[in-house]
């Protein structure tokens, strides 16, 4: 029995999605027997599924045709699942679970307890996972295939004199590590791998001899990431480059290639026509994110919709 717990507002990983829950006692899923309600892509969705759908609409307290509702974002997420596999652009398993430990955190809950709540709201913790790593994801495929869109020289000028002065970011020039792991190793040889890695960043010896520096290890590779300014960094390495010191490297993570850190190889403060429009860009695309508006999404999202299977039986 749990009293009612209201989560705060906040933001799952890369998304801005926010998602303000609140938790009735003594919520009861009843398991009835699955039914397949649509197809997408010969991908079932059963009654089950809308059920967990729907008790976890029901957390985010919204209204309306729940059935209805669930259903459509359950379509879309299969849709973006197909894309996301077929592209190859998947977040790991890691990161899943490192956002659902920080979702848990951030409302003063461990992971066990956000999952006895999930489980006990008829949500399940699986559906949840599933939820994140689509919302993780997705926006990866969206920002591969339009890109941020330049901007015009009028447009850039016309932003800096509302904007009153020209923005400062931080550019980073870095190189990525990667200890990797054969897929028929995945899992036997992670931890193995990973102590490999962190042992190996007391001794990097800098950018300019890291390719050498790999040589003296098995199966490690270095791939130079060039520049990038801070507005650009992926969110899933944003924290730990920002953590890291100046020609130092990051901590490790666990990715779809095996255990990588980056190398900070150089970085300043930069206030440039490229820095003021990287850092315009990233502030248009964090409204769109808020607002939900994101056109090309929704065009990405439509042209999968045109030329998939849906059946509802």
């Amino acid at each position: 029995m749990f009293a009612s717990v209201a989560w705060r507002r906040i933001a799952l990983a890369t998304t801005a999605l926010a998602i303000s829950f609140i938790v009735a006692p003594s919520v009861q899923f009843a398991q009835a027997a699955s039914q397949v309600v649509a197809v997408v892509n010969k991908t079932p969705i059963t009654s089950n599924d809308i059920a967990r759908r729907v008790a976890f609409l029901k957390l985010q307290r919204k209204t309306g045709n729940l059935q209805q509702m669930a259903r459509n974002e359950l379509v879309e997420e299969a849709l973006k699942r197909d894309e996301i596999a077929r592209v190859k652009m998947s977040v790991s398993t890691e990161d899943v679970d490192r956002s659902f430990e920080r979702f848990s955190a951030s409302n003063k809950l461990t992971p066990a307890q956000m999952s006895k709540i999930l489980e006990q709201a008829g949500v399940g913790v699986e559906h949840f996972k599933a939820y994140i790593a689509v919302q993780m994801s997705w926006p990866r495929l969206v920002n591969a295939r339009y890109g941020s869109g330049r901007m015009s020289s009028d447009e850039l000028v016309k932003r800096m004199m509302e904007n009153k002065e020209k923005p400062v970011t931080t550019e980073y020039f870095l190189q990525q590590v990667i200890f990797v792991i054969p897929e028929s190793k995945r899992g036997k040889i992670t931890g193995q791998r990973k102590a490999e890695a962190e042992k190996s960043r007391s001794r990097f010896p800098g950018c300019e001899q890291s390719k050498e520096f790999a040589k003296t290890m098995h199966d490690v590779s270095i791939r130079n990431l060039g520049r990038l300014m801070k507005p650009e960094l992926p969110e899933e390495w944003k924290p730990l480059v920002e953590k890291a010191s100046a020609n130092g490297t990051t901590g490790t993570r666990v990715t779809e290639k095996g255990v990588e850190f980056l190398a900070i190889c150089n970085q300043r403060l930069v206030s440039d026509d490229t820095a003021a429009e990287v850092v315009f860009r990233a502030e248009d695309i964090g409204k769109a994110k808020k607002s939900g508006e994101d056109p090309n999404s929704a065009k990405y999202l439509e042209e999968l919709r045109k030329k998939a299977q849906i059946v509802y039986p």
